[in-house]
């Protein structure tokens, strides 16, 4: 599953962060890397961008971004 994927109050964690390059070491530098705990607060009215919840603060996504991140559901 997606970093997309999941809905709006939902936890996941990290298991991996794909792309290359550039994207893969900006997504990287913001914080999503493997084994960090996640939760989504918003989505946007016509679904891009997301606002997720990490390390105690809020980052904004593009969803071609979000499915870069592959994650586990950890609380529903």
């Amino acid at each position: 599953m997606t970093l997309n994927e999941l809905k709006i109050g939902q936890k996941g964690k990290i298991l991996a962060v794909n792309g290359e390059g550039a994207l893969r070491r900006r997504l990287l530098d913001m914080g999503l890397t493997p084994r960090t705990e996640v939760m989504i607060r918003k989505i946007a009215p016509m679904g891009d961008p997301i606002e997720i919840h990490l390390r105690g603060y809020e980052l904004t996504l593009r969803i071609e971004d979000a499915k870069e991140i592959e994650v586990e559901v950890t609380e529903k």
